[in-house]
């Protein structure tokens, strides 16, 4: 036999510890090649480590609720062939950066491990393949769920394919069987084993409603938080206990905009493939006016101020379990329109896809938060924590407004919109996040109707 360890994967930079929520496979059970055999939480994301390939769970070095170091062992694991001495970890980085980087051989002479894969951060179900778990509580890894896509296999088919896996999972060869005999042989639904209630952050079901209450006399329900809900709530009581907060707001003519959005957005997605929302536009924007009024592009670490020289412009953005992540444009200062448009889609894609490694939501200096998706017109946001500032836009209405002309004062339907700044007031006064948010008021009511699609 072969037995390696398995090391915490490293998960993108600033990440250096993780929570073990759910040891899925149990000591001594057979594994398959990409089957989960733990499901890991940061302050980021969540994550699955996989089998590297076909073995057997040796033993576990880490119990679930343990907060272990990246690079230390979590597991030992048999994969066949030949005893050699202990080889490194076969579980892989969760992003590209940080896949480019190996883990120390815990020997000098490391048996070889097989090319790792990626290790998939998930937090909510995919939009277009089965959720991780199906109605009957079922387990279903990535690998499965991938195959069931290509193939065309809803949840409510894959729910009847015979597993074999530990706790009756359905393994790749199942599906595969299955594929290879669908549409000739009945299959009857397969006897689930009962499966221990998982920790709720590590869950990415469906989410329509929050979990099952408990009824408490008829006079009010006790609905229990998931990880990811106290990890907000965590923040944000931090958030306000540690700056103080001040809110500027400015109602600003968006017209000019909205009418060369809504000519233009057409071609733009024939010429560049993307769709073009209001979101980059705006983004566009805040970039221009971080560029001109640098403070509030910084950070606080104790009784220093950090400004920085990139911005890496964050986005709040909904998951459809009803919680809030906020992934970062990184070097946002360095796109024009399109390359705005294309990280914005991809990174809100990706949200709610459930596939934002802990790199995608690293980093950002400033942060954005599109409170007029849910029809509001202004709202008062937390600043995320260690940035001193952060922009709320709120929804775009039409409304009567005064224009000056050279003929005299006339009324005119506009198209009239909110920002609202809060920003830390220990380090950005009522002058500086006043004049900046005025500033991003300025580019938008600025826009040029005859810009060009380019640029």
């Amino acid at each position: 036999m072969a037995i390696i360890d398995i090391l915490l994967p490293k998960m993108g930079e600033s990440v250096a510890e993780a929570t073990i929520t759910k040891l899925v496979a149990g000591s001594g059970d057979s594994v398959e090649a990409d089957d989960p055999i733990v499901e890991i939480a940061t302050d980021k994301v969540d994550s699955e480590v996989p089998a590297p390939e076909d073995g057997v769970l040796v033993e576990w070095c880490v119990e679930e609720g343990d907060v272990v170091q990246v690079g230390s062992v979590i597991a030992r694991y048999d994969i066949g062939g030949e005893e050699t001495s202990v080889s490194e970890a076969s579980a892989a980085p969760s992003s590209v950066d940080a896949a480019k980087e190996q883990a120390p051989p815990a020997s000098p002479q490391p048996a070889p491990s097989p090319a790792p894969e990626v290790v998939e951060a998930v937090m909510a179900p995919l939009d277009t393949s089965p959720a991780r778990k199906g109605p009957s509580g079922r387990f279903y890894s990535p690998l499965v769920r991938s195959i069931a896509q290509k193939e065309g296999i809803a949840m409510s088919e894959l729910e009847t394919v015979p597993g074999t896996g530990s706790e009756g999972r359905v393994t790749k060869k199942d599906i595969l069987a299955y594929i290879g005999t669908r549409g000739t042989t009945p299959v009857a639904a397969p006897k689930v084993m009962p499966v221990p209630a998982a920790a709720p952050a590590a869950s990415a079901a469906p989410v329509t409603a929050p979990a099952a209450a408990k009824s408490m006399g008829g006079d009010h329900d006790i609905v229990e938080m998931d990880r990811m809900r106290k990890m907000i709530a965590d923040h944000m009581v931090r958030s306000v206990q540690t700056s103080p907060h001040v809110t500027s707001f400015v109602e600003a003519d968006v017209t000019n905009l909205v009418l060369w959005r809504n000519a233009n957005k057409q071609a733009f997605q024939e010429k560049y493939g993307e769709k073009l929302t209001f979101t980059p536009l705006i983004a566009e924007a805040i970039v221009k006016a971080i560029g001109e009024f640098p403070g509030v592009n910084a950070s606080v670490d104790g009784d220093r101020i950090l400004m920085h020289k990139h911005i890496h412009l964050g986005m709040a953005a909904a998951l459809p379990s009803g919680n809030l992540i906020v992934p970062v444009i990184k070097h946002a200062d360095q796109y024009n329109l399109q390359g705005l448009a294309r990280q914005i889609n991809d990174l809100a894609g990706r949200a709610r896809a459930g596939k934002l490694t802990p790199d995608d939501v690293a980093g950002g200096t400033y942060t954005m938060s599109n409170v007029g998706t849910f029809g509001n017109v202004m709202g008062t946001p937390i600043i995320n924590q260690p940035q001193v500032g952060i922009l709320a836009l709120g929804a775009i209405r039409k409304r009567p407004a005064v224009l000056e002309t050279p003929q005299g004062d006339v009324i005119a339907v506009r198209h009239m919109m909110f920002l609202s700044h809060s920003y830390d007031h220990r380090v950005v006064d009522g002058m500086l996040g006043g004049s900046f948010v005025r500033r991003v008021a300025d580019h938008l009511e600025g826009f040029d109707l005859h810009r060009p699609l380019e640029g």
